[in-house]
């Protein structure tokens, strides 16, 4: 037992530190390295995924010294054992992927990749806040560095700004719930916090919670995963799939019991979950661009997962996670490899793409439908399993989740037939409006679609019996609310009534849904602007206050050498030249004895003598 539980934490250690070891390596060589990084990465991302199955399956803990009071604890438990090798898998495929996509400085972009991959596998088994904390720090500056990573490009470094400065608003909430965990004597373990005595309990929950809504982009933090869509497609598909965004619910479903001591954070927990999956669903329907669609749908369907968290189902939360993260991925490769080929992501340019590449269209038919809830496909499932969970909390909580159902369904809907309608004559006018195609896909580039497709329709499973009782028991889940035979039929004659809907008759876009309801303009008012102002201000007050005083010290510093060195010209110097000028007058005169003449040196002896004895002479 205890030769499996020191493997267990080597295996735990090495899925942290392999993959941050060769990012980091790949992005010190540079170019250098720009040839074997594709396979370099590919094959640790293995590797990871082999020591992801590993610990899930030997379940280590471990803790090591980090600050005073402040311990750094990594553990694999019943959640963490699904979600872990769920975004292993996802970086393999991605990284697979990214080995045809990427030509831009692959060093470079497989190195942040894996230094990215390496901080969601310890915010995944983190079982301390500081733990948490160091990972959510390295988690978004490098997803700020992938989002901005074609740096010339001044409109891509700003989407990053845009993505970290808001992310970054957001997790301050977690160095305020460490503040408050310590004042209130529960210690920094995740699973301590709901023991913090009240009112410093509240404190913490309110941290945790904007922390994990920000990283979630729940409302009112949404809009930063709009200007994520910036970055490049294997990006996309790794850190709003499986990663960063599902860390964010990930986050909420760690802390549920601590959510639900408060009796507040619980309840606007699936407040906020069911809004967003709500109203980011009409942004999705709105929107023209793929990614911005999938981007607003990936928001929604956080949602889904934060609503779970809220209502105590987590079982159906982390399945909902972990089914969205195959299906998402999948469509965000999809819509990369039409990018690649095309030039374009606009949906009125991507008609016929389905056809053009049919493996490509077949894949993200089975994601656009697992998406939309058809029936039996994964996010069905998921999606009503945490539904049920909301009816047994509220009927209203219910209702706007069922709206929100629909809504996933519509623009599911209009990808779906988008990408299957007839290729128009006039096609290649749409084409290399955004870079130029090459008119191909990669047989590389198709295999992680067809891996992801699977999972997208069968991962639904990890709700139905007997791995979802098997699920529950091990996440020690009290009984909750399964949803009924009518509940399940309701949910999938609705979806499939809209998907037929949309193809029957053209879907409107809700203008005022458009523009990301706004949230463009009140993140650049109230986060952006104020942060780069306030950056600006101290630039300045670096400038002209501590430079300068910086300045006045080395000026005083060097008038102070030139006094003292005068001193010491002066003074040090003086003296010492004095001694050595009456050393050479005394050598002078000793030379003047030393004439060589015999008789010279007999009178000296005699003079020497005369003294000595006159000396003993009067001593006596």
């Amino acid at each position: 037992m205890t030769g499996a539980s020191g493997l267990g934490t080597a295996l735990l250690w090495a899925v942290v530190v392999l993959p941050s070891g060769v990012g980091a390596a790949l992005c010190l060589t540079g170019r250098r390295a720009d040839r074997p990084a594709p396979v370099v990465a590919v094959l640790t991302a293995a590797l990871v995924l082999v020591g992801a199955v590993a610990v899930a399956v030997l379940r280590p803990r471990t803790t090591v010294p980090f600050l005073p009071r402040a311990p750094f604890g990594l553990g694999v438990d019943a959640l963490s054992a699904v979600v872990l090798p769920t975004v292993a898998t996802v970086t393999v495929l991605v990284l697979l992927f990214a080995a045809v996509d990427i030509r831009e400085r692959p060093a470079r972009f497989f190195g942040l990749m894996l230094l990215f991959v390496a901080a969601v596998a310890i915010t995944a088994t983190a079982t301390t806040l500081p733990a948490l904390l160091f990972a959510w720090e390295i988690m978004g500056a490098t997803s700020y560095a992938l989002i901005g990573f074609s740096w010339r490009e001044s409109d891509r470094v700003g989407a990053g700004t845009t993505a970290f400065l808001t992310t970054r608003t957001a997790d301050l909430g977690l160095y305020l719930a460490a503040g408050a965990a310590l004042a209130g004597g529960s210690g920094l373990a995740l699973a301590d916090l709901p023991g913090t005595s009240s009112p410093a309990r509240d404190v913490v929950a309110a941290g945790v919670l904007v922390a994990a809504l920000g990283k979630a982009a729940q409302l009112p933090f949404s809009f930063w995963l709009s200007r994520a869509m910036e970055g490049p497609s294997p990006v996309s598909a790794l850190l709003h799939s499986a990663a960063m965004v599902a860390m964010g619910g990930y986050l909420l479903l760690r802390t549920a019991p601590l959510l639900e001591s408060t009796g507040w954070a619980a309840p606007t927990a699936a407040w906020v979950g069911a809004l967003t999956a709500l109203l980011l669903g009409a942004v999705a329907v709105a929107q023209r661009d793929l990614k911005q669609l999938l981007g607003a749908s990936t928001s929604a369907q956080l949602g889904f997962v934060v609503l779970g968290a809220g209502v105590g189902s987590v079982s159906g939360g982390v399945a909902h996670l972990v089914a969205h993260a195959a299906t998402k991925a999948l469509l965000f490769l999809a819509a990369g490899a039409w990018l690649s080929a095309l030039g374009t992501k606009q949906l009125s340019a991507l008609h016929g793409a389905a056809r053009r590449w049919p493996v490509v269209g077949g894949t993200a038919t089975v994601a656009a439908l697992s998406l939309a809830g058809v029936v039996p496909l994964s996010l069905w499932a998921t999606k009503d399993d945490v539904l049920a969970a909301a009816m047994g909390s509220s009927l209203a909580l219910y209702l706007v989740g069922l709206a929100a159902a629909a809504l996933s369904a519509a623009y599911a809907g209009k990808v779906l037939w988008l990408i299957w309608r007839p290729l128009p004559a006039d096609a290649e006018a749409g084409y290399d409006t955004e870079e130029e195609g090459t008119r191909r896909i990669a047989l590389l580039e198709k295999v992680p679609l067809v891996v992801l497709a699977v999972g997208a329709a069968v991962l639904g499973l990890l709700v139905w019996p007997p791995a979802g009782e098997a699920l529950r028991r091990a996440l020690g889940e009290a009984a909750a609310a399964r949803p009924t035979v009518p509940e399940l039929l309701s949910s999938a004659v609705l979806s499939v009534l809209v998907v037929l809907a949309v193809r029957r008759w053209r879907l409107p876009g809700p203008r005022w849904a458009a523009s990301w309801l706004g949230l463009g303009t009140a993140t650049q008012v109230l986060v952006v602007v104020p942060v780069l102002r306030l950056a600006e201000a101290l630039a300045r007050l670096d400038d002209r206050v501590i430079d300068r005083a910086v300045d006045g010290s080395a000026r005083m510093s060097l008038r102070a050498a030139d006094v003292v060195a005068e001193a010491d010209d002066v003074g040090f110097d003086g003296a010492a030249e004095g001694v050595a000028a009456g050393t050479r007058r005394l050598g002078a005169l000793a030379r003047r004895t030393q004439t060589g003449q015999l008789h010279q040196y007999y009178v000296q002896a005699t003079v020497v003598l005369a003294a000595a004895l006159a000396l003993l002479l009067a001593v006596r």
